[in-house]
């Protein structure tokens, strides 16, 4: 295989990846797979193609996992980037709702039982 049919975005040749990140490698928010991220704002021409496409995909509410497979970028890429528009005030990041916060399954089973009977 020949360098021009390779992925130009592989993990293994950091140079590119340095690039769409600006050079920052941390991120000050924390995101996982699940966390949810929704566009406040529309996005500029100024703006780094990658960063006005997470802007786009994201009016309707995305995890981190699928904005990483839609760009085609690695997690760690993604998370960069969306680090920055947090700071930038452009999208908002929406915590996974943890499990503990649903209610337990006989509870459930009991209203759903109480409905029943009306």
């Amino acid at each position: 295989m020949t360098s021009e049919n390779q992925d130009p975005w592989n993990e293994n040749d950091p140079v590119p990846l340095y690039v769409i990140t600006g050079g920052t490698g941390s991120a000050a928010n924390t995101f996982n797979l699940v966390t949810l991220i929704a566009t406040r704002s529309e996005p500029d021409a100024a703006m780094q193609p990658e960063q006005a496409a997470i802007l786009t995909m994201c009016a309707y509410p995305l995890s981190v996992a699928e904005v990483s497979a839609y760009l085609s970028l690695p997690f760690s890429v993604v998370t960069t980037l969306l680090s920055q528009l947090v700071e930038d005030e452009r999208v908002e990041a929406i915590a996974p709702v943890p499990v503990a916060a649903f209610p337990e399954r006989g509870l459930l089973e009991a209203v759903i039982h109480g409905l029943r009977k009306l």
